[in-house]
């Protein structure tokens, strides 16, 4: 029963809201409801206050709430008179009052769940950068520190070489390990359509990419060589298998990816040995250079005169209509790959010009969808099995 004095009541018996001599609406019987009835039962009976509305009448020694109960619990009755019922049953309907709070509290809740998760799905830890030469490459040092230029698709003013790490999903990783180069004629680096892009297609397939900013020579007043070029693929080859424990891949396992300009880097160190200095005192130079697998496309460059017959295997793929030439320098790689027995897949699409990047930007299906015949092949052959 309740019993007030100076406005104030407190509840002093035990609440049973699902008798069946009750004659109100029964409410359901849900795992949810029953836990929220039982904790705030507990509640009142541990002794809480409910302050009387300066509204409140008084009707037979009893106080009648009606006029400060929300609109919800009045029209849970039917039937009797609504003040008869509050008397009895007052603190059920301050249970369901609680209950409607619970209820929307708990909607919202799981609302901004819904909403917040995908945001930290969608979030990736920024790609770790990799200076190829802790203080700068070899002869250039004083150079270490100027900075980049970037700016829409490219980067120019690269003096302290490096790769960027994107790490496929825990999930896919397969260990193998693709160095990609990107194109832009030795003058810039086309890096998010021929880099980032290309990364997040192979970590789509499981393959951990690293992304080389090589120097570029190209430049207007630039200092570097394409030796210099060499140098820096030649490094980060190494620098990739010397590490391959910590970037969890297989030493035996690292291509390289190179578009238009990019596959001229790859000619510089794929056809030959690769082999490192046994006694070099940076740990990094011991490692072989030469990658495990090649995939040029569109490339640049000129063919070397002649390929040995244990260059690494290489997947080809330009346009017939490349206005620079690409495709001439394809179908030479293609003729002394066979000559030399070297296992070789080349794709000739009848058109898509030069520089499709990864296939996103153009309407033709078989430009789209090139990057799956690179999958294909690398699948093929082996280099995305576990």
């Amino acid at each position: 029963m309740l019993t007030g004095a100076s406005g104030t009541l407190r509840i002093i018996s035990r609440l049973r809201p699902f008798s069946a001599d009750r004659n109100w609406e029964r409410p359901k019987k849900t795992v949810l409801r029953r836990i929220v009835w039982g904790i705030f039962n507990f509640a009142l009976t541990a002794g809480p206050k409910f302050r009387a509305s300066p509204l409140s009448s008084r009707r037979g020694g009893k106080v009648s709430d009606a006029h400060r109960l929300p609109a919800t619990c009045l029209q849970t009755w039917r039937g009797e008179s609504v003040v008869n019922k509050l008397n009895h049953n007052k603190s059920y309907c301050v249970y369901l009052n609680f209950l409607n709070k619970a209820t929307m509290i708990a909607k919202i809740l799981k609302l901004l769940f819904f909403l917040i998760t995908p945001l930290f799905a969608l979030a990736k830890p920024k790609p770790e950068v990799i200076p190829l030469w802790k203080n700068g490459a070899p002869g250039f040092e004083s150079r270490k520190n100027i900075p980049e230029q970037a700016k829409d698709y490219w980067v120019r003013n690269i003096n302290n070489p490096s790769v960027t790490v994107f790490m496929p999903p825990k999930e896919k990783a397969n260990g193998c390990a693709v160095v990609v180069a990107p194109g832009g004629g030795f003058r810039e680096l086309v890096y998010h359509a021929e880099g980032e892009q290309a990364a997040e297609f192979l970590n789509s397939i499981g393959v951990t990419v690293f992304v080389l900013k090589y120097r570029l020579p190209g430049e207007e007043n630039s200092p570097y060589s394409l030796e210099n070029v060499r140098q820096d693929a030649y490094r980060a080859i190494r620098l990739v298998r010397s590490r391959a424990t910590d970037f969890r891949i297989d030493p035996n396992r690292i291509g390289m990816l190179g578009f238009s300009a990019g596959g001229a880097v790859i000619m510089m160190v794929a056809f030959d040995k690769g082999d490192g200095d046994p006694k070099a005192p940076d740990l990094t130079d011991r490692a072989n250079g030469r990658p495990n697998f090649q995939m040029l496309i569109y490339p640049g460059g000129t063919a070397p005169d002649k390929i040995s017959s244990d260059a690494p295997p290489a997947f080809l793929l330009c346009a017939n209509d490349d206005e620079y030439g690409c495709d001439k320098v394809t179908l030479d790689l293609l003729q002394k790959f066979r000559a030399a027995n070297v296992p070789v897949e080349a794709i000739f699409l009848a058109k898509g010009k030069h520089a499709f990047n990864m296939g996103d930007r153009s309407p033709m299906k078989t430009i789209n969808t090139w990057p799956q015949r690179m999958a294909d092949w690398m699948s093929d052959s082996g280099f995305l099995k576990p």
